[in-house]
């Protein structure tokens, strides 16, 4: 039976001044504009609708390419289309499965999805947990499907989505970010983006702190992965001061940090534009898709 460490009560009050005294923090010159390469090229450029058609996945992927970001997330009936149209890039096809959002889909055939997924071609996997078992406090059985998913994934990367609006408390937080983390998780990542409640910045730095620990513990590094009602240049900055405070500059690269998003890549664009020419542009010069 795996053993999970310890939760410490996090106290709300101390954690939302903590990371409000970060999140103050801002960026300038030269050191902006980094941040701003750094978050464009870190962006899993998402399209998760039931509208999404052949030509949305074209138009996502093309832009991808031209502004290089990390990867592009689509349903799995896209995947082997989205690796057609970015064969030869560097941009990697992540596909949400195990019955992305909710999870409420017997075990067994969540892992035929997603071993589909694999011989389409996913680069990258983002799964859901379920949250009625964690809720229920059946955390070792969160823990194995967690497990039984990444070693059907063997070396595909695995982004583990906590959904932190379901959980009601830091302490769940840190707790289900634990179990994903022992579980072999190689991303933890917050939101689906479907819920009400998205990525905060409070949310985030607990994971923050339980990836460092999990860090000093094993040794292994693991990436982080803010999702979810983040459009601006501003929020996305937010999460770069919290993670060069918690975890440091070594986190601060595609391989251990990506953003879900579909518009923020335009609003970087906007402002890295503005940063190097002194100029403001519209917004219409961006496809929305």
């Amino acid at each position: 039976m795996q053993r999970f460490p310890k939760v410490s009560t996090i106290e709300p009050v101390m954690l939302k001044e903590r990371v409000h005294s970060i999140a103050s923090r801002s960026f300038k010159g030269a050191f902006k504009i980094q941040a701003l390469d750094l978050i464009l090229n870190c962006i899993d450029l998402t399209s998760l609708e039931g509208k999404d058609t052949e030509q949305r996945v074209v138009q996502l992927c093309q832009k991808a390419m031209q502004w290089q970001t990390a990867a592009v997330c689509v349903y799995p009936i896209h995947i082997a289309q989205a690796k057609r149209i970015t064969r030869g890039t560097n941009v990697r096809v992540a596909s949400v499965s195990t019955a992305f959002p909710a999870a409420q889909v017997p075990f067994t055939l969540r892992c035929k999805e997603l071993e589909w997924c694999l011989k389409q071609g996913a680069d990258e996997i983002d799964m859901v947990i379920n949250r009625k078992l964690f809720l229920e406090g059946k955390y070792q059985a969160v823990f194995k499907e967690i497990e039984k998913v990444k070693s059907i994934c063997g070396t595909t990367t695995l982004k583990v989505i906590l959904e932190t609006g379901e959980l009601d408390r830091p302490g769940q937080i840190r707790k289900a970010a634990d179990i994903a983390l022992y579980a072999g998780a190689d991303f933890i990542k917050t939101s689906t983006g479907k819920s009400s409640v998205s990525a905060r910045p409070e949310v985030v730095y607990i994971m923050l702190e339980a990836i460092y620990a999990f860090m000093l513990k094993t040794g292994k590094y693991v990436g982080i992965k803010p999702s979810g009602g983040i459009s601006t240049t501003k929020q996305a900055l937010v999460y770069i001061a919290l993670i060069l405070e918690v975890l440091g500059q070594e986190w601060l690269h595609p391989t251990l940090l990506r953003f879900g998003a579909s518009s923020l890549a335009n609003d970087v664009m906007l402002q890295l534009l503005k940063q190097k020419s002194g100029q403001h542009q519209h917004s219409r010069y961006f496809s929305n898709d």
